[in-house]
């Protein structure tokens, strides 16, 4: 009887169906991406709102390959040796962002922890050629760590882009099992660093359903604040694989919104909480 009480509380619930792909505008951001070899992390990631972004005509772009140095226990991109990062891919992006007609635009990466660099030098091109090639888009850029090599950091708060976030992705006593070579303290560190180098819009995303309880979401939301992040976003946890951590919880949509209230309450000037929530989710909207 145990076994199975167990197994129903781990089925899907109703509110966590995906529509399929349809409609013009994802085939023509699917032709586009593909045309122009592009990774993202619609994609790589299997986010759940793929079909919903892609059919308004949006994606999120992940520069420097498609193969992560890193092994996070909750994610679906590939971990190995990744390939050399390739000079031209920044041209290629601000291109394919201009045919796209983007007037918001998201960019995320892999771990390059092969790098000396960390990919930094690849980022800030990325931003340069992308705002060069498309006067007035803003941009958002969803960064790694960088180990903590602060000079590597710098160089995105140097070309300055509208909105830089780096995800928490869960609490802290989590924080070592779910992303294995990452810091929770270092993560925070990155943010701080973030806003007193004058990004003036800060943004982090935690994921739910991991064993986390309330009062350390609402730890972690403190954490945040107390390092002047703006945005925040907090969507279920979906285990992409089986090898990948298992789901311990499958949050209500009333929970999200209970979160969410207490999330405003607290100061952040936008927050995104429910079941279907990435970090990329209504992107546009975190400019505002």
């Amino acid at each position: 009887m145990e076994k199975q009480e167990v197994q129903k509380k781990r089925l899907k619930p109703d509110w966590l169906k995906i529509k399929l792909p349809s409609g013009k505008e994802f085939v023509g951001v699917k032709e586009n991406i593909d045309n122009h070899q592009l990774h993202t992390i619609c994609q790589s990631g299997k986010c759940p709102n793929q079909t919903e972004c892609w059919g308004a005509g949006t994606a999120t772009l992940m520069i420097l390959g498609n193969i992560c140095t890193r092994s996070c226990q909750f994610c679906n991109v590939d971990t190995g040796k990744p390939e050399a990062a390739d000079p031209y891919e920044p041209a290629r992006v601000a291109r394919s962002v201009q045919l796209m007609g983007l007037k918001h635009c998201v960019i995320t990466s892999v771990d390059r922890d092969d790098l000396k660099d960390g990919g930094s030098i690849i980022w800030a091109k990325t931003v340069e050629l992308i705002r060069k090639k498309n006067p007035g888009i803003t941009l958002e850029t969803l960064i790694p760590d960088f180990r903590g090599e602060w000079e590597n950091l710098q160089r995105i708060i140097d070309v300055k882009p509208e909105i830089v976030s780096h995800n928490l992705e869960t609490v802290e006593r989590l924080s070592r099992k779910v992303r294995v070579q990452a810091k929770y303290e270092r993560s925070l560190e990155v943010l701080k660093r973030l806003k007193d180098g004058g990004i003036e819009r800060t943004k982090s995303g935690i994921m739910l359903g991991l064993g986390e309880s309330e009062e350390e979401i609402l730890k972690t939301m403190d954490d945040l604040r107390s390092v002047n992040v703006d945005v925040l976003t907090m969507g279920q946890y979906l285990q992409p694989t089986r090898k990948h951590l298992a789901v311990s919880e499958y949050v209500t949509p009333e929970k999200f919104d209970k979160l969410g209230e207490i999330a405003r309450s607290k100061g952040f000037i936008h927050v995104e909480s429910g079941p279907m929530v990435r970090s990329s989710y209504h992107a546009e909207k975190h400019m505002r």
